[in-house]
């Protein structure tokens, strides 16, 4: 993008910002006009991108609507950006090690590239008989118990975890759940990857 075009985006930004402003609280271009001094053509002007204003006209419009020059601009040249949403009961549902009957995995974000950042899992376990491996792998793990209460093992210490607790250990110690106490029990899982190790 040029000079000219980011200045005709901006001016387009500073319009449309001043028109919804004016919209939400019932102002006429005449309302505004005998406000701030300035005239309902060069409003409109304003309003439509058709002209460039000084900083006092900023600065006069923007009192007048209510709002610091700084809010004006809150929102221009913001990136889009892109978030991956995943509804509750949605996440796609893998097997993993260990993986058995009353003891599901739901993956709640996925798609990251080549590289895998991190790994969230929703984890829910409510059969009492599952008799459960250990696991390595590499990264940190931090798990947060949803539902439920599980004795957990992290090498050769043991952790009691009730709804509320958090556990966050090295992924490359042999680790899992030693004894489901209270079902049914739902904690988050999420393996954050080091930013030079593939997964």
């Amino acid at each position: 993008m040029n000079d000219t075009d980011r200045t005709d985006a901006l001016e387009r930004y500073i319009g449309n910002t001043i028109r919804e402003l004016r919209n939400k609280q019932d102002l006429t271009i005449s309302d505004v006009s005998e406000l701030t001094g300035i005239s309902r053509g060069m409003l409109s002007k304003i309003e439509n991108a058709q002209t460039a204003m000084s900083l006092d006209t900023l600065s006069r419009l923007s009192r007048t609507l209510g709002v610091s020059l700084s809010a004006l601009f809150r929102n221009y040249d913001v990136p889009s950006g892109s978030a991956q949403m995943v509804k509750q009961g949605e996440g796609m549902e893998v097997v993993r090690r260990g993986t058995k009957r009353g003891h599901t995995y739901h993956l709640l974000a996925y798609d990251q590239g080549p590289n895998k950042l991190f790994e969230p899992f929703l984890i829910t376990m409510n059969d009492k008989s599952e008799v459960f491996p250990t696991f390595e792998h590499p990264g940190t793990e931090f798990i947060h118990i949803l539902e439920g209460v599980i004795e957990y093992r992290h090498g050769q210490n043991t952790y009691v975890l009730k709804r509320g607790d958090s556990l966050t250990f090295r992924g490359d110690v042999p680790h899992g759940p030693e004894k489901l106490i209270k079902l049914p029990i739902n904690f988050l899982s999420i393996i954050i990857y080091n930013s030079n190790t593939n997964s």
